[in-house]
């Protein structure tokens, strides 16, 4: 770059880096950084090795990046890499390496194939990188792999999102070619924290893998979904390569040559590949440190009187004094139990407007997870019915009945309580697992003393498991309740009697609909997607349900109906919702009107919510 000063930058913001990490913690500063972010199998980890030239990162079905990796590479004329949490050793063997990052993982996640958030800091020397520091987090998930935790999805979103937020990172979103741009779990992952795409820098791999006759010229000129910052394809060794070990300069040099010979990429050969991209990254992320460089004295600065200020109560301090001791051990515990209440109960001082935490979370849990696993448990009526009618077949036997015995309604009510088992203790799995993350997150002041952490954690979470065992057992003790006695005196119950009233009403209002005598259930918005092939967005619509139709409208006032489904014949059906989306998407369709096939071809048969 020509300047000396500028060349130092990176290196600079490395050495506090591994300052901050080596104390197990981060200051509160933001330090500039590059955030790789992309899907499973997007290619990230073959960016990155091409960068250094040597195979070295773990490999794998399922989630293999189960902590976040702070890779420095650093211009040097010798080869080697080293580990800030093993600094002394220096490592000449990058299948060493790989193990080094395994065997670290396993260490903090343990080998159930959970995650963390605590990074592992490596540093590679070589003559082939230039000064860059990246972040590798782990890759997005839609679905739990293996014997991955059911809610690891959410995890891996959290974590990804803690470190992108940040208005110092730079996002490297990692998106192979073969899939539409529209649906990359990256982009949109970077655009919810960086709508403009001021921060983001695009990556398109597997560029060779398009079918015949298309291309990505209209991404890699900006034209499509276009990022301030651009896109740079690059084409990584296949899996086959990287099985037969195959040379990654080789692979360097058939990338050149592939965008040299290629009709749509030939023409802006120069602005595309994996040397462009170490060069355009090494470039951005030295102009991002000195534009940040003012705000991060100023915190510096404000940090350094805050830390000599608080040195000044401790000048006369005994290292030997036990009472002093005693008393930071109190008071730490103490405050670790005061930030679990504040995230818990939310009268916590310093707010987070970024994610939910704590007891939001558990309140979304109860509030909007638990009625939607309600509403999930499948009820088909056809069946029901054909229950009921030999529940009372089977009672009378040989006889013929006059009136529906008590045992057969008891046995269908039975079995249909005994359905909310699941959806309770799902909820309290879910709960469970928030309490837990909240104590982690509130241990985090206790880094200094590892051993403290570590045993206030065991004995918290220890505590909490007991009570999830008296949780469960209480659930079922009330589903074996509700099952032992149906209460027919409940002033819930409907009866005979009523059952034939409410009847008789409701055919009086469906003869008269036109009079506004209709039994309106619900009223409220909701969001309308269109899940067809046809491409569409979402919209906000008031919708009315009665007892006879779901109807939604431009507005609460009722007086533009934009369309009125008929509930008989509906049925209901979960819809993937989107990586980013926290909303749970379900479609209704008419089984009469129209097959599956023409569901997604007819926007008027299928509707998403």
């Amino acid at each position: 770059m020509g300047n000396r000063g500028m060349e130092e930058l990176i290196p600079l913001v490395n050495k506090l880096q591994d300052a901050f990490s080596s104390i197990g913690q981060s200051c509160h500063l933001d330090l500039p950084q590059i955030a790789v972010v992309g899907g499973q199998s997007a290619g990230k980890s073959s960016v990155l090795e091409n960068f250094v030239g040597r195979d070295f990162l773990p490999r794998g079905s399922g989630i293999v990046t189960r902590r976040p990796l702070i890779l420095q590479l650093i211009f040097s004329k010798t080869e080697y890499a080293e580990f800030l949490h093993c600094k002394s050793k220096k490592f000449t063997d990058f299948d060493e390496v790989r193990q080094e990052i395994e065997a670290e993982t396993d260490r903090v996640t343990g080998t159930n194939k959970g995650i963390s958030p605590v990074p592992i800091n490596l540093r590679v020397y070589s003559p082939h990188v230039l000064n860059l520091t990246l972040i590798d987090l782990p890759g997005i998930t839609k679905v739990p792999v293996g014997d991955q935790p059911p809610d690891i999805e959410y995890q891996i979103k959290d974590m990804i999102l803690q470190f992108i937020s940040r208005e110092s990172s730079l996002i490297l979103a990692v998106t192979p070619a073969n899939m539409d741009l529209a649906n990359s779990d990256a982009l949109k992952l970077a655009k919810e924290v960086d709508p403009q795409g001021l921060r983001t820098i695009g990556v398109i791999t597997k560029l060779d893998l398009m079918d015949e006759g298309t291309d990505a010229r209209d991404v890699l000129e900006n034209k499509l979904l276009p990022l301030r910052r651009g896109y740079i394809g690059v084409v990584n060794r296949s899996q086959k390569d990287i099985e037969g070990k195959k040379d990654i300069r080789a692979a360097l040099a058939a990338e050149r040559k592939f965008f040299l010979s290629h009709p749509a990429y030939r023409h802006m050969a120069d602005r595309m590949g994996t040397p462009h991209l170490q060069k355009t990254l090494n470039q951005q992320l030295t102009n991002h440190i000195r534009e940040s460089l003012p705000n991060l004295r100023s915190k510096l600065q404000s940090q350094l009187l805050s830390l000599e200020k608080e040195v000044e109560e401790y000048k006369n301090f005994r290292p030997d004094d036990p009472t002093r001791k005693t008393k930071a051990l109190l008071q730490m515990v103490q405050q670790f139990g005061v930030d679990f209440e504040k995230r818990i109960e939310g009268s916590g001082d310093q707010v987070d407007t970024l994610e939910l935490s704590g007891g939001a979370r558990i309140n979304r849990i109860f509030h909007e997870r638990f009625p939607f696993e309600l509403v999930k448990m499948e009820f088909d009526e056809k069946d029901l019915r054909r229950e009921i009618s030999y529940a009372i077949k089977n009672i009378h036997g040989v006889r013929t009945g006059l009136f529906t015995p008590d045992l057969a309604f008891e046995a269908i009510v039975k079995k249909q309580v005994v359905k909310l088992k699941e959806p309770c203790l799902k909820c309290v799995d879910l709960v469970i697992q928030e309490l837990i993350n909240t104590v982690r997150q509130c241990t985090s002041k206790l880094c200094s003393y590892p051993r403290l952490r570590e045993e206030t954690e065991r004995i918290v979470t220890t505590y909490i498991r007991e009570r999830e065992g008296r949780t469960k057992d209480q659930i079922l003790l009330l589903i074996d309740i509700e099952q032992s006695y149906i209460n027919t005196n409940h002033e819930d119950f409907i009866g005979f009697a009523n059952a034939q009233q409410r009847s008789t009403q409701l055919n009086k209002k469906r003869a008269i609909p036109n009079q506004g005598e209709i039994l309106v259930i619900r009223r409220g918005w909701l969001t309308i997607n269109n899940i067809s092939l046809m491409k569409g967005g979402s919209k906000e619509y008031w919708f009315v349900l009665t007892a006879e139709s779901l109807s939604w409208y431009k507005d609460e006032e009722e007086k533009e109906k934009k369309y009125m489904l008929p509930l008989d014949n509906l049925k209901i059906r979960d819809v993937e919702k989107g990586f980013m989306s926290n909303k749970h998407v379900f479609a209704i369709f008419n089984t009469e009107q129209s097959t599956r096939r023409e569901e997604r071809r007819d926007p008027k048969s299928s509707y998403g919510f």
